[in-house]
């Protein structure tokens, strides 16, 4: 009993910590943001994304950071926040094909935060660091919260770290105003293979299916990045959560 009390008070100080030095960091970040830009429009641009990603948004959204912003003004913003390491890029591509820089949509894009950690800091912005049990109830899976854009941003995060860039390609429906999505794209040799994070159930992958069928001859291998035990099953590689396996695909 006493091992497990001890236990479990260190887990709690160390939760408490991570969060405190998290919202620390946060604070450097938008201090360094204000020095990017006076207005204060970066750090918006940085606090919209945990909403344009909460939200599945098939790109980021301008008016989440500010009203009124124009598309050039943030494209400007967006090198100097990509040098300074705090946030990673998806590009729409609009031809996925092995020459996907060539026909990414500029204009089109997702933006991820480059430390998830933060990201669920951030997420809970508004809670006190010494509520800690939000930080243990959500990497337990216990918290009521959708961990799907968590995933996909973790997902993001280790593909970057692989040498991968980021593309992400979506197709209009025939049935309904609704579109489907494949969240990353990888160029492998003269193939391409699409990847779909599933936080719920990993059987339904209609983007995927449909995507398979249209560009069936690009494609080199089908990924599903899920939270149950890896197989391969109807030409799909489920790749589980934890995450220390995308780093091999």
């Amino acid at each position: 009993m006493l091992k497990s009390s001890l236990k479990n008070e260190f887990k709690s100080y160390i939760l408490i910590n991570f969060a405190h030095t998290s919202k620390e960091i946060i604070d450097l970040y938008e201090e360094d943001f204000v020095k990017i830009d006076g207005t204060g429009l970066a750090g918006d641009i940085y606090d919209a994304i945990l909403a344009n990603l909460s939200g599945n948004a098939s790109r980021y959204v301008l008016s989440t950071a500010r009203e009124g912003i124009r598309a050039n003004r943030v494209r400007e913003l967006i090198p100097d926040m990509l040098s300074s390491f705090t946030i990673n890029i998806a590009y729409h591509a609009n031809n996925p094909n092995v020459g996907m820089a060539v026909e990414k949509d500029i204009s089109r894009y997702k933006l991820f935060f480059s430390d998830v950690g933060l990201f669920i800091t951030l997420a809970f912005k508004d809670k006190d660091f010494t509520d800690n049990m939000i930080y243990s109830k959500l990497l337990s899976n216990k918290l009521d919260t959708n961990l799907g854009y968590v995933y996909e941003n973790i997902v993001a995060q280790m593909l970057l770290a692989n040498g991968n860039n980021l593309f992400y390609y979506t197709m209009d429906s025939d049935s309904s105003n609704r579109l489907y999505e494949i969240d990353f794209l990888l160029s492998i040799g003269n193939k391409i293979c699409p990847i779909e994070v599933k936080s719920g159930n990993y059987r339904s992958h209609k983007s995927l299916d449909l995507f398979s069928t249209k560009f069936s001859s690009r494609i080199k291998e089908k990924y599903v990045i899920h939270t149950k035990d890896y197989k391969s099953e109807n030409g799909i590689q489920y790749i589980p959560i934890p995450i220390y396996m995308v780093p091999f695909i």
